[in-house]
């Protein structure tokens, strides 16, 4: 028989959440564990532990295991990830001046090869010398590869031959670009395969601690992953193409929200330590973002929902701007450990310093700051310059204060460096924090929170005066900025989806006036056409004031806290693959795109081929990706205008889909 319980599993930045839902009866039952980032089977041992209890389901009953995340968008948000060497076939050093490649690459290494396609998928001589050349020098420095052809999408073998190569040289995984997308455009190309390749050990991870986990407890179902469009691919496929699982988490939200409040039209926000998500939904559906999925600054070519990812979230960084006479408090877009959950954690490691901190005579410049390793596997540390090494030496398992790491003011700049490569976490003063002040989060040390809002309030603004009356006065500071920020970026979000993306809130005096409520000859207002549904383990405590600042109607649905989850088990498998005809000559017809180039002097029969490429392709992606019963879908798009009277055929494009719910476990 085939069971229809399914366990759904969400990873985010500080919590794992798990559920178990059946298609007839529902949520069954849900838990929450912390998120490890050190060994992420701890944390999804522990939600998954939890929830079983809970339900007293057995484990061999479950049919289905579906998991998304948001550790691939938290990483290209805070600039994370492993060091990667991208590898570009036929293009030259001008091509990383466009679509942001450059700025993406940073001090990652790059090698230019000969090689590459034209548009009909025609070569030009590899050279595969210089690529062995400069394999020895690159391979110990980086943990992956990415590969980018010209017009690989048209005839992919230049980037598989470099694959091969690479791997029989290095055996370090390689992500090549026609594997991720069949959209022209060769440098937005190379930056998704960059970004791709950096994630490559970090999904790998996940899904491997989920597998892992699955095995010792006698689950057997499949495992599936969340896409960023919503749709769910098998646990391989995710490994190899780890970027597709941006916006995972947030596209997971998007599907729970509608299944939890039944609501068609409206604005959903969703919280969490890192980020906040915002899209639309209209008719029950949330549009896809046809030019690809922008996060952390750059615009992908991932398909994905149209989702706004803003670096503000409830460990987002308490930031004090005191050059003028009122000191500014700015959240984000960098996420610190909050020190409220590093003293439930650690104890005394954060407590003692905290207190020793608070009772001395004058604020420290790093107080209320500690640095702490994240626990990756040391291999993702290679390529750290000298400075680097000897400071990251220094940090270990337990927190240590930062007054005692750095020394002089160039370290921090290293710090900062060992943060972005996801080796270091830094612990400091969050809207969590004040929120454990205030009392209205209670889930780790209040008393850690205490200390570090004493801290702060030892700041002073410009004009010499304390920036705030109080640590209570403080917290509620911080967390009636989260409210207004959350506002601005909901805004700006809705504002894109109208078509004004211009109007910037946080910049906006009309904006500013309006939602202060200020008084005046001629007054402003504002408010959504549609409900706000929050989501989010805390979307309880902060959306209903974010709403009424908005003038909106508030959706918290009852299980906000555990959406993601429930929509990673709802979701249908799905499939696409686009085929390319094109006519450089009368009377010749070249097929390309998912396979070698083939030519055909009839129209017809090149059409015939192209659909059945797409279909057979598409169709065992689908299979492959774990899909039962897949349905066939097409669309096709010609440019063939009239020239003097007679047709000629530019590009026509044939776009195959399949999709399906996921096989279930067999019992």
């Amino acid at each position: 028989m085939t069971s229809d319980t399914m366990l759904g599993i969400d990873t985010g930045g500080t919590y794992t959440d798990a559920v178990i839902y059946s298609e007839t009866a529902g949520i069954l039952a849900k838990a929450k564990a912390l998120t490890t980032r050190h060994d992420l089977s701890i944390g999804i041992a522990g939600a998954l532990e939890n929830v079983l209890a809970t339900s007293g389901i057995a484990p061999e009953a479950i049919g289905l295991v579906s998991l998304s995340t948001t550790l691939a968008t938290n990483a290209l948000v805070e600039g994370q990830g492993g060091r990667s060497a991208l590898v570009m076939i036929g293009f030259g050093p001008e091509d990383l001046k466009r679509d942001g490649l450059a700025d993406a690459l940073g001090s990652d290494p790059v090698l230019f090869i000969a090689g590459g396609h034209d548009v009909h998928g025609n070569e030009t001589p590899l050279d595969l010398e210089a690529l062995e050349a400069a394999l020895p020098r690159l391979a110990p420095h980086v943990s992956s590869f990415a590969v980018a052809g010209y017009f690989a999408v048209r005839n992919p073998a230049h980037e598989l031959k470099v694959r091969e190569v690479i791997r029989a040289q290095c055996g370090l995984p390689v992500t090549c670009s026609h594997e991720l997308s069949s959209k022209l455009g060769g440098p937005r190309r190379a930056l998704t395969t960059l970004l791709n390749a950096r994630l490559v050990s970090m999904i790998d991870r996940l899904v491997g601690s989920a597998e892992n986990y699955l095995k010792q407890r006698g689950i057997v179902a499949p495992l599936m992953v969340v896409r960023g469009d919503g749709a769910l691919i098998s646990a391989a496929e995710a490994r190899l193409r780890p970027i597709e699982t941006i916006l995972s988490g947030p596209a997971a939200s998007l599907v729970g929200a509608r299944h939890l409040t039944g609501l068609d039209n409206a604005v959903v926000s969703d919280i969490g330590g890192t980020t906040t998500d915002v899209a639309i939904m209209e008719g029950g559906r949330p549009r896809l973002d046809q030019d690809g999925a922008v996060v952390g600054n750059f615009r992908t070519m991932v398909e994905a929902v149209a989702m706004r990812t803003f670096g503000l979230g409830g460990d987002s960084e308490v930031r004090f701007d005191d050059r003028g006479l009122a000191a500014r408090i700015d959240l984000g877009p960098r996420r610190l450990v909050p020190l409220s959950l590093a003293a439930a954690l650690h104890g005394g490691a954060i407590l003692d310093v905290l207190d020793r901190q608070v009772r001395a005579t004058h604020l420290g410049r790093h107080d209320g700051r500690f640095a702490v390793r994240t626990g990756i596997p040391d291999h993702l540390a290679a390529g750290l310059q000298p400075q680097e090494a000897a400071l990251f030496a220094k940090i270990g398992a337990t927190p240590v204060a930062l007054d005692q790491l750095i020394s002089f003011t160039q370290q921090k700049a290293t710090l900062d460096r060992l943060v972005a490569r996801g080796l270091v976490h830094v612990i400091g003063l969050t809207p969590s924090d004040a929120m454990h002040m205030l009392g209205r989060q209670g889930q780790w040390n209040r008393d850690a929170a205490e200390l570090g809002l004493k801290l702060a309030v030892r700041q002073k603004t410009g004009a010499g005066q304390p920036i705030a009356a109080s640590p209570k006065a403080l917290a509620e500071r911080i967390v009636d900025r989260l409210t207004r920020q959350s506002a601005e970026v909901i805004l700006a979000s809705c504002f894109a989806e109208d078509g004004i993306p211009d109007i910037v809130p946080v910049r906006s005096v009309l904006i500013d006036r309006a939602l202060n409520r200020e008084p005046g000859i001629a007054c402003f207002s504002l408010s959504l056409d549609r409900p706000l549904i929050g989501l989010g383990a805390s979307a309880a405590v902060y959306y209903p004031a974010i709403a009424d600042l908005l003038s909106a109607e508030c959706a918290v649905p009852p299980d906000a806290d555990v959406a993601n989850a429930v929509g990673a088990v709802v979701g249908q498998v799905r499939s696409t693959t686009t085929v390319f005809i094109t006519s450089p000559e009368e009377g010749l017809f070249i097929l390309s795109g998912a396979g070698d180039s083939l030519r055909f002097v009839d129209e017809d029969k090149a059409f015939a081929a192209a659909r059945d490429r797409a279909s057979t392709i598409a169709l065992a992606h689908a299979e492959a990706s774990g899909a039962a019963d897949a349905i066939l879908t097409w669309r096709e798009e010609v440019d063939a205008p009239e020239i003097e009277g007679r047709r000629k055929l530019v590009e026509a494009r044939i776009y195959a889909t399949a999709s399906g719910r996921p096989r279930m476990a067999r019992h």
